[in-house]
């Protein structure tokens, strides 16, 4: 029996790295998937600065205050609110998907009939909302970094 060669050239769908960055066809819930997955790698990367940071206590009060005199300034404290809001936004990001994988924002299932209609878009006004509350949020957290 004969096996056929496979070809070298990419696949129809592939689209790499660009495909990911710049999806052409998601809806909103993949690209609230893909921002839970950014904002858990800035918290991940801000808890370990963090205790890093901390580490320095060990070294005196003179190397701790000398390092807290340098993030004394107003671009530590805007990557602070940044910080504040990618956390607003994890968590209710995950509440949302642990909402939506336990199925309390599923609908009832149809059949496979073209058109397809997913689930999804039958509670699609409690995903809005909770989108709503994140820039609600988002903004209370702004208007305080400018007071």
């Amino acid at each position: 029996m004969k096996v056929p060669k496979r070809s070298r050239e990419p696949l129809a769908n592939y689209q790499g790295l660009k495909g990911w960055v710049w999806p052409r066809h998601y809806r909103l819930e993949r690209y609230l998937y893909t921002l839970q997955r950014i904002t858990g790698l800035g918290l991940l990367l801000y808890a370990a600065l963090h205790l890093a940071m901390n580490g320095f206590r060990l070294g005196g009060e003179a190397t701790w205050t000398s390092l807290m005199a340098t993030f004394d300034n107003p671009v530590i404290m805007a990557l602070e609110y940044l910080v504040l809001a990618a956390f607003v936004i994890h968590a209710i990001n995950g509440a949302r998907l642990l909402l939506q994988q336990l199925g309390f924002l599923m609908g009832h299932p149809k059949p496979p009939v073209y058109p397809y209609v997913d689930s999804l878009q039958k509670k699609r006004s409690i995903v809005l909302g909770m989108v709503a509350l994140m820039v609600a949020l988002l903004a209370i957290i702004f208007i305080d970094f400018l007071v």
